[in-house]
């Protein structure tokens, strides 16, 4: 069954995590991408990890459904085989500091000029104008400003964040952005420039947050939401930690209080109701970690279970593929690769009845479809050993 995305053909030039991982979206919905990468480094995330050489986990995990083109573009050679890409492609995306694509002169301005169908992303760390338009930018960096990694930390004791999630973000708005303008180019046949950052990316996701806060006027940390929503995050007898979620039903904490044996909490004006517990959080959190410490973990999610209270492990990763759901799920897939043999990747997390998903590629092999590649642009075997000894591809 045809992808989505069949028929629709991507150049890729990025490198990390936000670039690819919009690519990879794209692939996994049934588009054509081709990776360009540089001569003889490649994306840098291929000797990210220390083992295999040059197709490290983190690359792999990002480029999945992608053939890869070494170029060097800075060289005329270079730049006039991306070109003739271009031309033939519907969409661009780049991920490299603002201004570079334009010095190479593979910009969205020279490039719409022979195609004006085209749909160029831009993704940055912080946006393609403004004050901190050159400054290097990470992940790291997209969380503190944003006001995200805020909420996420103790701010007075703080600690950077565990996972990239401005990175991923900015990936995915990307996409979204590109996916809007492929509908909106089936309506008036022009394409257009999609732009999107870190920063952008991350303060639009907490955008409930900071409405919240435009309307109060109360700045929010990392405890705030705990206390509105009732999370309690516990650690039972054996050691083991989970998380109960309250939220606003009154039966849930109903359910607790008979859970751990103190049903007096139910009247007593402290804990009474959502807004009462919210005030006094660390007094029911005490109570609580308290009680569970009388049992495993096991013992305390399926007593609260039975009374329908929202909760669950947490998880570390080695236990996520052992929890039942995500086993029915069928998160995994296996993907052979003739010099590495079998690995495992995760798949994509939308499902559409008709034109599922899928990993039809393994990650590639640097330069693997050069020679495939030109040969559609019409270069031959001589030409081919020339751009290779001048080290273009």
């Amino acid at each position: 069954m045809s992808g989505a995305l069949d028929g629709i053909k991507v150049i890729d030039v990025t490198n990390y995590i936000a670039g690819p991982f919009a690519t990879m979206l794209l692939a996994d919905l049934g588009a054509e991408v081709y990776k360009i990468e540089t001569p003889g480094a490649g994306d840098p995330f291929r000797t990210w990890d220390k083992e295999p050489k040059d197709y490290s986990p983190s690359f792999c995990g990002m480029n999945r459904n992608k053939k890869s083109i070494t170029l060097d573009m800075k060289q005329p050679e270079g730049r006039e085989i991306f070109m003739r890409l271009a031309e033939g492609a519907d969409v661009i995306v780049e991920n490299l500091r603002p201004g570079v694509v334009d010095r190479l002169g593979i910009g969205y301005e020279e490039v719409k000029k022979m195609n004006p169908r085209i749909i160029y992303c831009s993704i940055s760390a912080f946006g393609q104008h403004g004050p901190y338009r050159k400054k290097p930018g990470y992940d790291t960096l997209g969380q503190a400003l944003s006001g995200l990694l805020s909420v996420l930390t103790d701010v007075e004791k703080p600690e950077g964040p565990g996972a990239s999630f401005s990175d991923h973000l900015a990936g995915m708005y990307g996409c979204y952005g590109v996916l809007a303008a492929i509908a909106a180019r089936e309506r008036t046949g022009i394409g257009q420039k999609v732009e999107t950052s870190l920063l952008e990316a991350t303060i639009s996701f907490i955008g409930f947050s900071m409405t919240q806060y435009l309307f109060s006027g109360d700045i929010p940390k990392k405890s705030s939401r705990l206390k509105t929503a009732g999370v309690y995050a516990l650690v039972a007898g054996d050691g083991k930690p989970f998380v109960i979620h309250l939220s606003h039903p009154a039966k849930f904490w109903i359910g607790v209080t008979e859970v751990i044996g103190r049903p007096d909490l139910q009247t007593d004006p402290r804990t009474k109701d959502r807004h009462a517990r919210s005030e006094n959080y660390e007094l029911i959190h005490e109570i609580l970690s308290k009680a569970v410490q009388s049992a495993p973990r096991q013992h305390w999610l399926t007593a609260l279970e039975e009374k329908d209270v929202p909760c669950a492990p947490i998880n570390n990763f080695a236990e996520v593929f052992e929890d039942p759901q995500v086993k029915y799920l069928d998160r995994l897939v296996r993907v052979d690769d003739p010099e590495f043999g079998t690995f495992q990747l995760v798949r994509n997390g939308v499902n559409l009845s008709e034109t599922p998903p899928e990993i039809r590629l393994r990650p590639p092999k640097l330069g693997e479809h050069n020679e495939e590649t030109l040969r559609t642009l019409g270069y031959d075997a001589a030409q081919m050993e020339t751009l290779r000894a001048k080290k273009i591809i």
